[in-house]
């Protein structure tokens, strides 16, 4: 029985929940998978550096002793695995990346809910993870706990991708069907934020980023090609009035924010985030509310989809779970 000593660089909502879900599956994990755990580190830049050399009650973090800086942390608590859940930079990846880097070389499998640091630096990252004999995984970075990477690397050998399309952020889904309720753009957004969805300044999503960030991050995975979200065309859903949108649903064929990349013959890759109308026949028809969704083009399967249905918080603790329980299990391959 082999006991993990945890570690969460970033302690938010989805750190809580982590936490929350590791309590309620202790007893699944021991028994199933032989594993116990014990966090010895927590750190968020309100509460700071707080880690010790044996386990901590994250309950009370102001009884946990503060460390200057994160490699005092990291050496301190010593962890097996580290979860980062940091928030998106989506200029640079940073400081996420060099965080990632020093905990792969501390000795961690290293599991991230951040995009940013598979666009901007995933093939240095696998490395150093490999370098060191440990996992670098990543599950809830694009459907939070529906299987993308983890389909291709463990079900789908030798399948080649021909595209993708997906349905890939929350916050403009619940905005666009509020519109097509009669409610204003700002209504829309209001309640998403009510639902948890979306952050104070919902930039990011109404803008297309989010998605962009996620395009990039399946394409250079699951694609193995470098994309920048430079290289994605971009079109935000503000551009979209109450009166257009209504219309558009009511003729059946409602808008969605939609990402797509496409294979081309030399092997590059064409991407881009746009408003589209689908139809009732297309793959996302069904994706509703909070939910999300992509759909694979490949050369052996005409078409495979994957839908996470209503996400919540505890959806993307769970692909944090998933990548901490898969880490143990490629340790001992």
């Amino acid at each position: 029985m082999k006991r993990y000593r945890l570690c969460f660089l970033g302690f938010g909502n989805v750190g809580r929940a982590l936490a929350r879900l590791l309590v309620a599956k202790s007893q699944e994990l021991r028994e199933r998978y032989e594993i116990e755990w014990e966090i010895t580190g927590v750190a968020t830049r309100r509460m700071g550096w707080r880690a010790s050399g044996e386990a901590i009650d994250v309950a009370n973090t102001d009884q946990i002793p503060s460390k200057n800086g994160f490699h005092e942390w990291l050496a301190t608590a010593r962890p097996d695995v580290l979860f980062e859940t940091t928030s998106l930079n989506p200029e640079t990846g940073q400081p996420a990346i060099d965080y990632l880097k020093a905990s792969l070389q501390s000795g961690a499998h290293t599991i991230t809910a951040n995009k940013a640091p598979i666009v901007y630096a995933y093939d240095e990252l696998n490395e150093i993870s490999k370098a060191n004999g440990k996992s670098f995984l990543f599950e809830a970075t694009v459907l939070d706990s529906a299987p993308v990477f983890s389909l291709f690397r463990e079900t789908l050998p030798g399948v080649k991708v021909r595209g993708f399309s997906g349905v890939f952020n929350s916050t403009t889904n619940v905005i666009l069907e509020s519109m097509e309720a009669g409610r204003t753009f700002a209504e829309g957004v209001k309640m998403a934020q009510e639902l948890g969805v979306a952050e104070t300044d919902p930039t990011h999503d109404v803008e297309g980023w989010d998605s962009i960030m996620k395009i990039c991050a399946i394409a250079r995975v699951i694609l193995r090609t470098p994309l920048l979200p430079s290289d994605v065309r971009r079109e935000g859903i503000r551009g979209l009035d109450p009166d257009t949108v209504q219309a558009a649903r009511a003729e059946g064929r409602p808008f969605k924010l939609l990402s797509r990349a496409t294979v081309n013959m030399d092997g590059s890759v064409s991407a881009s985030v746009r408003p589209e109308q689908i139809g009732t026949g297309d793959p996302f028809s069904s994706v509703r509310g909070t939910s999300l969704a992509i759909h694979f083009e490949l050369d052996t399967i005409p078409g495979l989809t994957v839908v996470s249905h209503r996400p919540n918080l505890q959806s993307t603790a769970y692909g944090l779970l998933a990548d901490f329980i898969n880490a143990t299990r490629y340790q001992e391959r």
